[in-house]
């Protein structure tokens, strides 16, 4: 049961990632707006892309091979510390200029529970 708890979750990781890559890429500037950020010229959008679609598309993949390969669970467990270094990165950051405010808030407790969970779940 844990095993294909696990599963669903990474899949469904994989699609969450997808989403908010393929969101980014038609609407850069709502994305990045909702999250904080104002993308300024060429490597503001680099940059910009790099993270929203590059990592998150990266993320979706090695969520879809975890998900596939239930045998090892290490790609699950790297799947999980990907999600948990962005809010241990706002954590990081709290210290210097507070806690992440409205929508980024909710998406940093989502990532915080889903990355939790999937280490809950690795198989003994």
């Amino acid at each position: 049961m844990r095993a294909w708890l696990r599963c669903q979750l990474l899949q469904l990781t994989a699609l969450v990632c997808s989403l908010a890559a393929l969101m980014a890429m038609l609407d850069p500037d709502r994305v990045a707006i909702g999250m904080g950020e104002f993308p300024v010229g060429v490597n503001g959008y680099s940059q910009f892309y790099a993270i929203y679609v590059g990592v998150r598309l990266a993320t979706a993949g090695l969520a879809l091979l975890a998900a596939r390969r239930g045998d090892q669970p290490i790609l699950g467990d790297i799947t999980a510390l990907f999600i948990l270094a962005q809010p241990a990165g706002r954590f990081v950051a709290a210290f210097a200029i507070g806690l992440p405010q409205g929508f980024l808030l909710v998406v940093c407790g989502i990532e915080l529970a889903g990355g939790v969970a999937l280490l809950a779940l690795r198989p003994r």
